[in-house]
């Protein structure tokens, strides 16, 4: 839906040969600039004023990553539902589409190169740590008993490493968005929903500390260990408060308290943990109430097991006090 002038303005922005093949480019998953540019074979100055306007018609969002501009179809259903249409009317054995098609996956081909390479190296590492604790499926289980059903507006994956919870969530949300701080990482991620074609999913280079995202425009939050790498853990969560609306859920999932030093010294754990009542109480502070806890052991078989720890809770209708100090 929207406005008479909204319609026209649409209808003028994608009327125009380019600007209708970036549109349908756009719908089908996430490019930056570089990428469109190769693949339509125009100048990086004539790409970008194609997305201007489509952006300012608003069929398209655009977000910066360092020096790097990436662009998506628009998340709302509307607007997608528009564009849908417009592109539906194209023929779908057009040669420039099947071309542009064509080009689009030798980029998506060369993307999963590179980060199958990334996470081939570092693979291993994963795994040993992975093997300390109860079953990755147990584990997502967890967090989409904390989660709950949903269905939600806007669902934020902060420090989203692979991707991998906008994947196992990506039906209880309308538009969901990971943040990280790990370029290659990120790489990851967009092949994962490219690969499993999520284009209500994107990911985003950004600071937990520092979201760029109103209060109140969030209504669930999920932390999957990331609280253990940080100097601050209470300061991030609340800035995830921050954001919540009101009644917004919030789900962390982290570790027990726990010995292992060499997650300290080889994987840059500045924490060993967290104790239940220790989270408990920044949430509280950080005006999350309704808190609960579980801890899901590894059990007996494993020696030097680790515990994960769910903790979940929903912002209150008070003001979250903000934490900008360290502790």
């Amino acid at each position: 839906m929207g406005s008479f002038d909204d319609i026209v303005a649409r209808l003028k922005a994608a009327a125009e040969p380019t600007r209708l093949r970036i549109l349908r480019l756009l719908l089908s998953g996430e490019f930056n600039v570089k990428d469109l540019t190769q693949l339509l074979g125009q100048s990086q100055p004539r790409v970008s004023r194609h997305i201007r306007l489509l952006a300012e018609a608003g069929l398209i969002e655009r977000h910066q990553e360092g020096s790097w501009v990436f662009v998506r179809g628009a998340a709302d259903p509307s607007i997608r539902e528009f564009a849908n249409t417009a592109i539906a009317m194209i023929a779908p054995d057009d040669p420039l589409i099947a071309r542009d098609a064509g080009r689009a996956a030798q980029i998506r081909a060369k993307r999963a190169a590179l980060a199958q390479a990334y996470f081939d190296e570092n693979a291993a590492e994963w795994d040993r740590i992975r093997s300390l604790h109860i079953a990755e499926r147990d584990v997502e289980d967890a967090i989409l008993d904390a989660l709950g059903p949903g269905p939600y507006d806007l669902l934020l994956d902060l420090g989203t490493g692979t991707g991998r919870i906008l994947e196992l969530a990506c039906d209880r949300a309308r538009q969901l968005i990971g943040i990280d701080t790990n370029r290659e990482m990120l790489k990851c991620a967009r092949v994962r929903l490219d690969r499993a074609r999520l284009t209500n999913c994107s990911v985003r280079l950004a600071d937990i500390y520092n979201l760029a995202f109103p209060e109140n425009s969030a209504d669930a939050a999920v932390i999957h260990q990331v609280l253990h790498f940080l100097d601050n853990p209470k300061s991030a969560l609340a800035e995830a408060a921050r954001v919540l609306k009101p009644g917004g859920r919030l789900a962390i999932i982290d570790f027990a308290p726990h010995t292992l030093e060499f997650l300290r010294e080889e994987h840059a754990h500045v924490r060993l943990g967290f104790a239940a009542a220790e989270i408990a109480a920044w949430l509280g502070e950080c005006g999350i109430g309704s808190n609960s806890y579980r801890e899901l052991p590894a059990g007996n078989v494993k020696e030097n097991a680790l515990t994960v720890a769910v903790w979940t809770g929903q912002k209150q209708n008070t003001a979250a006090k903000q934490w900008r100090t360290a502790s």
